[in-house]
């Protein structure tokens, strides 16, 4: 099970998931309106859910039911 990053992350893009990150698996460009990870690449450390300041970040089994459509927003950025 991999962390998942949903809605509060639009708009902020705060990178400071992206420095802290071991296996470098959150990716973004700048014209995306938030930042992803790569359920592929992450290692479920948490590191990332720890430093992001609008709580974006979550693992996937303990995502709010709201915003549980970001399973797949992540998952299909890397489909690309």
């Amino acid at each position: 099970m991999a962390y998942v990053i949903a809605e509060p992350c639009i708009g902020t893009k705060d990178k400071s998931c992206v420095d802290v990150c071991p296996v470098d698996c959150i990716h973004g460009k700048d014209d995306d309106q938030q930042l992803y990870i790569d359920p592929d690449e992450c290692i479920n450390c948490g590191a990332c859910e720890a430093v992001c300041p609008v709580q974006a970040i979550f693992e996937e089994g303990m995502l709010p039911p709201q915003w549980e459509s970001f399973i797949e927003i992540n998952r299909d950025y890397f489909k690309k």
